[in-house]
């Protein structure tokens, strides 16, 4: 998956960002003693959300790199995108039945809990914590960049993935805390609107990579098997 896909559903998903994420970023103790400190603030933040999404990446990625190796990459792709394109035929929210299983519950709800406790303290270690923290969170449009850097296969292409993903999505973010929360709610439902579209398209780049994926000329599964360490 190409990594422009991801920048362009960060940039896109960005009005999505601001109504779920918008408060908690207006909420974060920014101020500081200058404008350009309070800026510096905002990007601590956002640099640690980020990097959270970029370690996402590097598991993600090497999740996928496994299934490159047994072959089943181009299965899984066209697989995924296709339960995308059920899911968005039938309105099946995602996120809903993914907080559903109690291994995200019990996830989620330490997530939530360890927000709290940062929230009551100060300082730029703070915010670089609730950043990383706040890439946790769960979220449809993280979930989609998910599936996009698992069809990478290749750890660093997973990470960058998600970085790119994050990057997409910092513009608006960074507009949102250094201005206020200036998206009404008019657009926010326009963005809301716009995911299933959104998620069409994620689906059909899937399954488009799954049908024309084809495994380089150079690459050996055999040769690569006799560099493999024995016991002996």
């Amino acid at each position: 998956m190409a990594i422009w896909t991801a920048f362009t559903l960060g940039i896109v998903g960005s009005l999505h960002c601001v109504g779920m994420c918008g408060p908690i970023a207006l909420a974060l103790p920014y101020q500081a003693g200058s404008r350009w400190a309070t800026a510096g603030n905002v990007l601590l933040y956002n640099t640690g959300r980020i990097l959270m999404y970029a370690l996402l990446g590097l598991l993600i990625g090497t999740i996928g790199k496994g299934l490159f190796l047994a072959g089943w990459q181009a299965q899984f792709s066209i697989a995924v995108g296709i339960a995308l394109l059920l899911a968005v035929f039938f309105s099946v929210n995602i996120e809903y039945q993914l907080l559903r299983i109690p291994f995200m519950v019990r996830f989620n709800q330490w997530v939530k809990v360890s927000l709290g406790q940062l929230l009551r303290g100060s300082g730029p270690g703070t915010l670089f914590g609730i950043g990383l923290l706040n890439g946790l969170l769960p979220c449809g449009l993280v979930y989609m960049a998910i599936v996009g850097a698992l069809s990478t296969g290749s750890t660093l292409a997973g990470s960058a993935y998600m970085a790119a993903f994050g990057l997409g999505t910092l513009p608006m973010l960074l507009g949102t805390a250094l201005l206020g929360q200036f998206v009404n709610i008019k657009w926010r439902s326009y963005a809301r609107k716009l995911a299933p579209v959104a998620v069409a398209v994620m689906a059909v780049l899937l399954i488009m990579r799954g049908v024309n994926f084809d495994i380089p000329h150079g690459f050996r599964f055999w040769e690569a098997g006799q560099d493999v360490p024995m016991c002996t």
